[in-house]
Order: C-alpha cells, then sequence, then structure tokens
C-alpha cells in the first residue's frame, strides 16, 4: 500500500495518465550503451530525432557522470545531438553548479531536457538536493520533451526501484520524476545469455513480490520506449515488461504497451 500510495502520488504531481485538456508529458527512456564514439548509434537515431524534432536548446544533466569526466560527456553529447540537427545547442547544467538557482532557472527555459547515464543513487539526490527535481516535474507537465539513459532512465520512472546500480550514497527518498509509468531496469540481458537474463528475471519477479502494485519496463542495451500521446511505444527493442503475477514478456520493436496507459 505505502508503494501504490507513492505512485499515485508522484503521477498526480506530473500528470502521467489524466484525462485533463492541458499539455501530455512526452519522455524517452532509453536501456543504455547508445553511444557510438561522439554520436548516438545508428539503431537510436531515429528514436532520438523524432523525439527531439523540435528542440533547438537540449539541458544535459549529468550529474551521475564522476564530476572529473562531465566536461568530456558534455561534449560527447554536444557531438551526438549536433548530428540529430545541426541547430540544437545542448548545454550541461554542471555549469551552473556553483549557482543553483541559476541552474534552475537555466532547466526552466530549455525546450528539452537529456539525463545522462552513471550512478543513479548519486543523480537523484542531487536532483532532491538541488531542487531540480520539482523543477524536472514541471517541465515534464507542461509537456516538455525529457529523455534519460540508463541511470537517467531510472529517475524518471515513479521510484529507482530497481536500478542496477550499488546504493553509493544516501537519498532522501526513492521517489523519482515519476514521469514514465514503470520502473525501468536498464541494460537488461538477452535470453541467449542464459545465465544473465535468468538472474535478471528472478530479481526483478523478486521484487515485484515485495511490491506487487509497480510495473517494471526493463530495456536492453540501446532499446528505447517513449511516452507520447498517452501511449507508450516500444520504439527500439528489446524490451520486456513484468507484471506481478504474470509472465515476463518479451515486447517487439513498434509495440505499444497498453499496459501502460
Amino acid at each position: 500500500m505505502k508503494h501504490l500510495l507513492s505512485l499515485m502520488m508522484v503521477s498526480m504531481c506530473v500528470g502521467v495518465g489524466s484525462g485533463g485538456a492541458g499539455p501530455s508529458p512526452r519522455v524517452l527512456v532509453n536501456g543504455g550503451a547508445m553511444m557510438d564514439g561522439n554520436v548516438f548509434k545508428a539503431a537510436t537515431v531515429s528514436s532520438m530525432r523524432a523525439f527531439y524534432r523540435e528542440a533547438r536548446r537540449v539541458v544535459l544533466i549529468l550529474h551521475a557522470s564522476h564530476p572529473e569526466d562531465r566536461d568530456r560527456m558534455e561534449g560527447r553529447l554536444q557531438s551526438a545531438f549536433r548530428e540529430l540537427h545541426p541547430e540544437i545547442e545542448a548545454r550541461s547544467l554542471h555549469r551552473f553548479e556553483a549557482n543553483e538557482a541559476a541552474a534552475r532557472a537555466f532547466l526552466r527555459e530549455a525546450d528539452a531536457v537529456f539525463i545522462g547515464g552513471g550512478d543513479t543513487f548519486m543523480l537523484l539526490r542531487v536532483l532532491h538536493e538541488t531542487g531540480q527535481l520539482a523543477v524536472l516535474r514541471e517541465r515534464v507537465a507542461a509537456g516538455v520533451p525529457v529523455g534519460g539513459s540508463s541511470a537517467g532512465a531510472n529517475v524518471l520512472g515513479p521510484v529507482i526501484g530497481v536500478t542496477n546500480d550499488f546504493p553509493v550514497t544516501d537519498v532522501p527518498t526513492r521517489a523519482a520524476i515519476g514521469g514514465f509509468p514503470a520502473l525501468i531496469n536498464p541494460h537488461h540481458p538477452l535470453p541467449e545469455a542464459e545465465v544473465d537474463f535468468g538472474g535478471r528475471d528472478w530479481k526483478l519477479r523478486n521484487y515485484l513480490r515485495w511490491n506487487p502494485s509497480e510495473r517494471i519496463l526493463a530495456l536492453g542495451d540501446a532499446a528505447t520506449a517513449v511516452l507520447e500521446n498517452g501511449e507508450v511505444t516500444v520504439t527500439l527493442g528489446p524490451a520486456w515488461l513484468y507484471v506481478s503475477g504474470e509472465e515476463t514478456r518479451a515486447l517487439r520493436t513498434g509495440e505499444r504497451v497498453r499496459e501502460l496507459e
């Protein structure tokens, strides 16, 4: 019951699944390992280009990366977004880390957001401590495109219940942005890796034994799902849906996941 109430409260903040006349959330989640050098992997380009089709000012949130790596990661993502559209200007929030108010203002002014991967617990902690989590919820509710990969995808769900990361730091709460209507498990192994696939499947199903009201969307490397117009679509597999009491269901590229609507 505690987790069900948490999910309901976060969803109400963002507006996922609401039938109101306001903007519809636009959220992209990626399973990670989506980069090929300084560009997005070829398989992901179609999903990314379509999702960020109207974006010109993209805020990069790289709190999950180690501080020493953030400049380099910003440069890689700037190159990758320019490949999507030459007019896109991408800039990381870590440029404003000395001024939290300026960082929040910059986040409010952007017309799109991308949250990078790394350590989920550090990412969520910083989002809470800086007040950026509340701003992200506002941006999602306003229909601003917000995407994330790996740890960045984890924090787009209601809570960070099935991250693969060690809890390297404390978080005030596991409650996340709540823009996507399922918990995300990135880097899900492929079935041909039988031991790894079986181990991950067992862990996720065991999580649902203790949290039966929650649902999990598991994404393989580079796999992508998008929430737009109230519909969740797997734009690039492989992906799997985990629901308590049901068999794990493999999802196809192009499949609409009605259980998450």
